[in-house]
C-alpha cells in the first residue's frame, strides 16, 4: 500500500480557495465539525470484496472516526449515499458551514463533474480518500474528477485512509498535546 498526497493542480490563489461567498476564509481555527461523506456501495463494506476493501464495516469506520473527533473536540457528521445529488448537497452544506470534508466518492470519483463543481463552488476544504490503491487497479479508476479540486488525496491504506485524512484536516495542536500528555 502507498500513500498518495496529490496536490491541487493548477491552483493560483490559495486564499481564494478557502474564501466563502461572504468573503470570510473557511479555514477558521475554530472548526466545530468535520463531514465524512461516502458514496455508492460503501454501505456494503465488510461484505463487498474484502480482499480489496477490508473487513471493517462503514459503521465501524464511523465509530473509530467518532472517537478521534471527540478527542479533538469536534463533531463528526458521517453520511453515506448511493445517490450523486445527495453528495453534491452535502458538500455544499459543509462548504457553507466552513467545515472540512473527507470524501470517499466511490465510483463517482471517476465520473462526477457535479461533485467537482460542488467542491469548487462551495469552496469546501476536501481531502479525497480511497480504501484501496486505485492506481494499482483497473485503468478507469486511475483518473479522479475530485483530485483537481481537493487539498489532497489519501489512498491505499484501507480504513486508515480516513484517519490520515482527519489528521491532515485537523492536526493536533502541539501545545494541547503537551498539556494532556498525548
Amino acid at each position: 500500500m502507498r500513500l498518495s498526497l496529490e496536490s491541487r493542480a493548477g491552483y493560483e490563489d490559495a486564499d481564494r480557495r478557502h474564501q466563502r461567498p461572504d468573503g470570510q476564509l473557511a479555514t477558521s481555527p475554530l472548526i466545530t465539525a468535520v463531514h465524512v461523506l461516502n458514496g455508492p456501495n460503501l454501505n456494503l463494506l465488510g461484505a463487498r470484496e474484502p480482499g480489496v476493501y477490508g473487513t471493517l464495516t462503514l459503521a465501524e469506520i464511523e465509530t473509530k472516526l467518532g472517537a478521534a473527533c471527540r478527542d479533538r473536540g469536534v463533531e463528526l457528521v458521517f453520511r453515506q449515499s448511493n445517490h450523486e445529488g445527495d453528495l453534491v448537497t452535502w458538500v455544499q452544506e459543509a462548504g457553507r458551514a466552513g467545515a472540512p470534508v473527507i470524501l470517499n466518492a466511490g465510483a463517482y470519483t471517476h465520473t462526477s463533474i457535479a461533485l467537482q463543481d460542488a467542491i469548487r463552488g462551495s469552496t469546501a476544504r476536501v481531502v479525497e480518500v480511497h480504501l484501496s490503491n486505485v492506481h494499482a487497479r483497473e485503468p478507469f479508476r486511475h483518473h479522479s474528477m475530485i483530485a483537481a479540486v481537493a487539498e489532497g488525496v489519501i489512498l491505499g491504506f484501507g480504513p486508515r485512509s480516513y484517519e490520515l485524512a482527519l489528521e491532515a484536516l485537523l492536526p493536533r495542536d502541539a501545545a494541547a498535546e503537551k498539556e494532556t500528555g498525548r
